[in-house]
C-alpha cells in the first residue's frame, strides 16, 4: 500500500528507528547537493534498513542519493531531484576476513583508511590511492571507479572487487560475484556496479581481493626540461625489465605543492619489492636515466603522502580526468597549457604515465574557459577513443555543460536498457549519470 507524504516520515522512523531519520531544516539544508535540498536524511545501520528505505522510495517515487563520506557529489550533472539523502557511513564494519585467501568482505561506508589499519598488522592492503583515499568510503571509491597512481600495478578497482551484496531500487537485496546466493543473469554484477555512481544499486557489502604489502619501497624523482622529454623516459621504463608500483607524470604546479624538487616536468617511479630487488631496480633506474641525459634522486615515500594531501578536490576547483594514451600525453598537456598559461593561474597536472590518464586540477577558472578546454580535449581524444570526464567541479561548471562528455549511440542505448531493468523509476541519483540516467 502507498504511504501518503503526510506520514512518510512516521514509516522512516518506524522501519528504522527515529535516531536513524534526520528531518532537521538546518540539516537538510546543509546536505543539500547542487542546490537541491532534501526532505529526509536516512542513516541505516544495516542492509535490511537500506531495502526497507528503497522499497518505501520505490513506492512513492522519491529520489534517493546514496552517500558515503560525500567527497565525490561532484562527479556527474546535477541530479533532476534529491526527496532522500541515504547516509551509508553508518555501515562500517568488517564482515568476513580471510588473511590466507587474501580476500575480505566488508560494508560499504567502510573507509579506505579504516581498512588499511586493520590490515596493515599482517602486511595486506587494499592498493588503491586516489586523492584523499583514507577518509573515502569504500562503497563510493568503488561507485565512482576511483584511482590513483597504484593503479599503474595493481589496475583499477573492477580488478580487485570480487563481489557485490546490493539494493536495487525497488528494495530488493541482490548479489553478485564471489558469495554469491543470487545474482542477476547474464550481468558481470560487480563490475557493472563499478563506476555506475550508485544508479543501478545501493551498494552494502563489497567482497575485495588484497594484495601483500611490499617489503621495501623507494620512490625516485627525474626531472624534465620538457613533457616530451618525461613521456620518452616514461615509455622507456615501461618497456624495460623495471616493475614500478607507480609511474606518475606531474608538471612544475604539481611538484611544488608535493614539496618536490623544482622542475618543468617530473617522472615519479616508486617501486615496491624484496629489499635487494628494490635496490637493484633502483640502479637500473638510473642507468636508464642517465641515457636520456637525467641523474634520478631518491625521494621517498612521504611523496605520496604530500601528493595525498596536496591532489584531495578542494570545493572550488575544476578536476578533469581525461583519459589519453601513453603516446599523446605531451599532446594533451600542451593543449591544457595552451588553455592556461603558467602566469595567469596555477593548473596541477598529475598522470598515470604508463595508462596516458591525466587528472588535471584547475582554481578560479571561469565557465566558459573550462568549457572550451574541454571541448577541444575531447576532440584531441576521440580520434583515439579517448574521453575527457569532469571529475568534480563547483555546480554551475557542471550545468553548464555535459560533464560525461559524448556517447556512441549503441553504447549509451545498452545503458538506457540496463537502467531500465535495474531501476525503471529512476530512483537512484536521477539525471546524473551518462545521458542524463
Amino acid at each position: 500500500m502507498a504511504v501518503s507524504a503526510a506520514s512518510m516520515a512516521g514509516v522512516f522512523a518506524e522501519r528504522l528507528g527515529p535516531d536513524r531519520l534526520i528531518i532537521d531544516p538546518g540539516a537538510l539544508s546543509t546536505a543539500a547537493i547542487d542546490g537541491h535540498t532534501p526532505r529526509f536524511i536516512v542513516r541505516p545501520a544495516s542492509i535490511d534498513h537500506v531495502a526497507a528505505v528503497l522499497a518505501i522510495a520505490w513506492d512513492e517515487n522519491l529520489a534517493v542519493v546514496p552517500r558515503g563520506a560525500g567527497t565525490a557529489l561532484g562527479l556527474g550533472a546535477p541530479p533532476s531531484r534529491v526527496d532522500v539523502v541515504l547516509d551509508l557511513t553508518g555501515l562500517d564494519h568488517v564482515l568476513e576476513d580471510n588473511p590466507d585467501d587474501l580476500t575480505v568482505s566488508v560494508e560499504a561506508g567502510m573507509t579506505a583508511g579504516g581498512l588499511a589499519e586493520r590490515l596493515a598488522g599482517r602486511r595486506q592492503w587494499l592498493p588503491m590511492d586516489p586523492p584523499g583515499w583514507r577518509r573515502r568510503t569504500l562503497g563510493g571509491m568503488i561507485a565512482t571507479n576511483a584511482a590513483g597512481p597504484l593503479r599503474a600495478r595493481y589496475g583499477a578497482l573492477r580488478d580487485l572487487v570480487l563481489g557485490v551484496r546490493f539494493v536495487q531500487a525497488d528494495g530488493v537485496v541482490t548479489w553478485g560475484g564471489a558469495r554469491v546466493v543470487k545474482s542477476v543473469t547474464g550481468y558481470d554484477v560487480p563490475k557493472l556496479m563499478v563506476g555506475a555512481l550508485g544508479t543501478l544499486g545501493v551498494l552494502c557489502e563489497l567482497t575485495l581481493r588484497l594484495q601483500p604489502m611490499p617489503e621495501a619501497e623507494q620512490t625516485w624523482l627525474a626531472p624534465f626540461t620538457s613533457v616530451e622529454a618525461a613521456q620518452a623516459f616514461a615509455a622507456r621504463v615501461v618497456n624495460s625489465p623495471l616493475q614500478p608500483m607507480r609511474l606518475e607524470l606531474l608538471n612544475e604546479a604539481a611538484l611544488r605543492v608535493c614539496q618536490a624538487p623544482s622542475a618543468p616536468f617530473g617522472v615519479a617511479v616508486a617501486i615496491g619489492s624484496a629489499h635487494p630487488a628494490v635496490r637493484e631496480q633502483g640502479e637500473a633506474l638510473a642507468v636508464l636515466a642517465s641515457g636520456e641525459k637525467v641523474r634520478v634522486a631518491a625521494v621517498g615515500e612521504d611523496l605520496w603522502t604530500r601528493y595525498d594531501a596536496a591532489l584531495t578536490p578542494a570545493e572550488d576547483e575544476v578536476i578533469l580526468r581525461i583519459g589519453s594514451l601513453p603516446s599523446r600525453l605531451a599532446d594533451t598537456v600542451e593543449v591544457i597549457e595552451r588553455a592556461f598559461p603558467a602566469a595567469e593561474r596555477a593548473v596541477l597536472i598529475t598522470g598515470c604515465a604508463s595508462l596516458g590518464s591525466l587528472r588535471v586540477a584547475i582554481t578560479g577558472a571561469d565557465v566558459e574557459t573550462v568549457k572550451q578546454l574541454v571541448e577541444e580535449m575531447r576532440g584531441l581524444t576521440a580520434d583515439f577513443g579517448g574521453a575527457v570526464v569532469v571529475e568534480s567541479a563547483p555546480t554551475n561548471v557542471r550545468a553548464a555543460f555535459d560533464p560525461w562528455g559524448p556517447v556512441e549511440p549503441a553504447a549509451l542505448g545498452l545503458m538506457r536498457a540496463i537502467k531500465q531493468e535495474f531501476d525503471a523509476r529512476g530512483v537512484l541519483n536521477p539525471g546524473r549519470f551518462v545521458g542524463g540516467l
